[in-house]
């Protein structure tokens, strides 16, 4: 690091990435700023430097070693390998900066007096994370898949039995079928869709009730999708259409193979059959078989892909809705959490696989919903759009959501 680009940092302060620290401070004091930067995204803490941002320098001789043996050594788990640099300044002053990656196998913890506390930074401070975000640290670092989690207050009765019948025989194939409650609940905890209590009931895992709840919103208040729809650029204008949309995601089909039809919707069909009449119109010129062909705005399987990824693909842990949102020149698909772990949106594009949630990702794929080679966005989105569009779909990752913008076709 140059100095001209440590004396930036220190005059623009103390922020999410950015810690100052004196070096006579404890261990664990130091490996608490750095798990927490590690369980976000990542961090300096620069030593020698006061909280006002004066430099005094560093004092202890053998900084170093200390930083890199006692504190990442003995204090932080998983390891963490961090960058250790000296820049000298005025009057021979030294300020060390200790530079940490965002980590690859969170939660990491500070272990200390046979504890092991979790830190997250939020602003400029860190703190002991809630047990909300312990369970996304621990779901982002595969640890945990949120999608097992017991829905409180749910049981067999929530489930539809005629999509999980129809879900065996004419999707997975078997010929035998559970004959007692009993063991149906065994049956559908042994696939991941139930799960046992200590006090011996079972109930429904999110995964079991999002597939095949009856209304899974009604014990699930984040399931389902939020539709809207803007007559203008922003939210500034009246909706033209506003609907929470509610229903399990596989639809209720009769047959197998090519000779399946649909007795029931599914969530994602639900969705398209609200949003037809704002993003598409009929043509005025005639088709051959003399029926008004229909004009999308977006291209029809670019839509199904970004909406069944926010689905399959979103952190559970966070209690927030997907929403899909119409305006006059894009739609835009937000799903709720940050990219799982290491996973970028380049790795994305490049057709990387994470599978956060597999029993999701897995059952969608038997439907057909999920692209069998994991390369969905890298066929379905980025091309597509491109070519019924002239524009790129867009596609933003923060702490929050991932963001999928595709633009309008202007003609339409």
């Amino acid at each position: 690091m140059l100095k001209s680009e440590l004396l930036e940092i220190i005059t623009n302060g103390e922020n999410s990435t950015v810690e100052f620290k004196r070096d006579d401070l404890r261990p664990e004091q130091l490996a608490k700023e750095v798990v927490a930067f590690a369980n976000l995204q990542g961090g300096r803490v620069l030593f020698g430097v006061e909280d006002d941002g004066t430099i005094t320098g560093i004092q202890r001789h053998n900084l170093e070693t200390w930083v890199m043996d006692t504190v990442f050594g003995r204090y932080v788990h998983p390891m963490i390998l961090p960058l250790y640099e000296e820049i000298e300044i005025d009057d021979g002053k030294r300020v060390a900066v200790v530079t940490v990656a965002t980590g690859v196998a969170k939660p990491y913890v500070v272990r200390h007096n046979n504890r092991e506390d979790i830190y997250v930074r939020v602003g400029s401070v860190s703190r002991l994370a809630t047990r909300e975000q312990q369970a996304a640290l621990f779901e982002s670092g595969g640890l945990l898949h949120a999608e097992l989690l017991p829905v409180s207050g749910t049981s067999l009765a929530e489930l539809d039995r005629a999509r999980l019948e129809d879900y065996l025989r004419n999707i997975v194939g078997e010929d035998m079928f559970p004959q007692s409650d009993d063991e149906w609940r065994t049956r559908l905890s042994a696939l991941g869709f139930m799960t046992g209590r200590e006090d011996g009931g079972v109930l429904c895992t999110i995964a079991g009730l999002l597939l095949f709840g009856r209304a899974p919103r009604r014990a699930l208040r984040y399931a389902g999708i939020r539709w809207m729809s803007f007559a203008g650029g922003d939210m500034d204008y009246q909706a033209q259409d506003d609907e929470l949309i509610d229903a399990p995601l596989v639809p209720l089909g009769t047959g197998n193979g090519g000779l399946r039809s649909t007795v029931e919707p599914g969530l994602l069909d639900r969705l398209l059959s609200r949003m037809r009449p704002f993003i598409s119109m009929e043509s005025n010129v005639a088709a051959d078989s003399m029926r008004r062909e229909r004009q999308y705005r977006y291209p029809v399987e670019s839509i199904r892909e970004a909406v069944v990824n926010a689905l399959v693909h979103r952190d559970w842990t966070r209690p927030a809705e997907i929403e899909t949102i119409n305006y006059a020149n894009r739609l835009e698909i937000k799903s709720p959490g940050a990219l799982q772990n290491s996973m970028t949106i380049e790795k994305m594009l490049a057709g990387q696989r994470s599978a956060r949630n597999p029993i999701l990702v897995e059952v969608m794929r038997d439907y057909g919903y999920v692209d069998a080679r994991g390369m969905g966005v890298r066929r379905k989105i980025v091309p597509l759009v491109r070519e019924f569009s002239g524009e790129e779909a867009r596609f933003e990752a923060t702490d929050d959501f991932l963001r999928v913008t595709l633009p309008a076709h202007k003609g339409i």
